[in-house]
């Protein structure tokens, strides 16, 4: 099964958590601090909540597509990069609480997008030594801090 996924930065996370599980009938599928996300069965959707600056309004931080495999992330980047888009594959990477494989590209309005497959469960948000720097692992490299 793949879903999409949307990336939310917010100013209350836990007021934020509170509406969507009342919006969407579940509770997040993972709680963390500074970070939550609902599995939505129908419609079939990520919904990725990121803890930003005390009371500012909620931006896009990123979009994504979540699929079930490695090989369905490395067919997503030769067909990207077949079409001239700009690729940036991360493998093996540490983000979001997750080991993930996963291609970014950037649509028009420079909106990050990611196709990914989580490959296990983590302990810590990003790879720890770029935690040291700042946590933006949920971002490609080119994308604007709070895209």
């Amino acid at each position: 099964m793949s879903r999409m996924q949307l990336a939310l930065r917010v100013g209350d996370l836990d007021g934020s958590i509170a509406f969507y599980s009342k919006l969407f009938g579940t509770e997040p599928a993972k709680l963390r601090p500074g970070y939550a996300n609902f599995a939505i069965a129908e419609p079939p959707l990520k919904l990725v909540l990121l803890e930003g600056e005390p009371g500012q309004d909620a931006v896009l931080d990123h979009l994504g597509v979540e699929v079930e495999s490695t090989e369905e992330v490395d067919g997503a980047t030769e067909r990207l990069s077949s079409l001239g888009l700009f690729t940036e594959v991360e493998e093996d990477a540490t983000c979001c609480y997750a080991r993930q494989d996963k291609v970014w590209v950037h649509g028009p309005g420079r909106e990050p997008w990611e196709v990914y497959v989580v490959k296990a469960d983590s302990a810590t948000f990003g790879d720890e030594a770029a935690e040291t720097t700042a946590p933006q692992c949920c971002a490609s490299e080119n994308a604007p801090a709070n895209a």
